[in-house]
């Protein structure tokens, strides 16, 4: 069973730094592509950021230079810090394996200006 549990949301001012984790349990993070994306209200959910089972990560333009996707293999967690936060952060994250069903809770995130 695989299972993908998010936690590190919350209220944050503008300018403010987060730190997202996600734990992993019934796959393997590293042999597997991972991603985070988001969601904002009456929006779509957009990709903020993948790193593959090489290690090579990949981010959308909008967070590049303030996000960074890592992971712990000896934990089975995949990480967003998210710095220099902007009001147009706020939305759902959400954990998931790459092109897979596999697919977290998700987390609230809100930015206040």
């Amino acid at each position: 069973q695989v299972q993908l549990v998010e936690s590190g949301g919350g209220l944050v001012q503008a300018g403010g730094s987060l730190r997202l984790s996600c734990v992993v349990s019934g796959i393997i993070v590293r042999n597997n592509d991972m991603a985070w994306y988001r969601q904002a209200p009456g929006k779509q959910r957009d990709m903020v950021a993948t790193i593959n089972k090489w290690g090579v990560t990949n981010y959308a333009d909008s967070v590049k230079g303030r996000f960074t996707i890592s992971r712990d293999n000896a934990n089975n967690t995949v990480f967003l810090q998210m710095s220099s936060l902007k009001p147009e952060d706020t939305a759902v994250y959400y954990c998931c394996v790459q092109n897979s069903r596999y697919w977290g809770q998700g987390t609230q995130v809100t930015v206040s200006s």
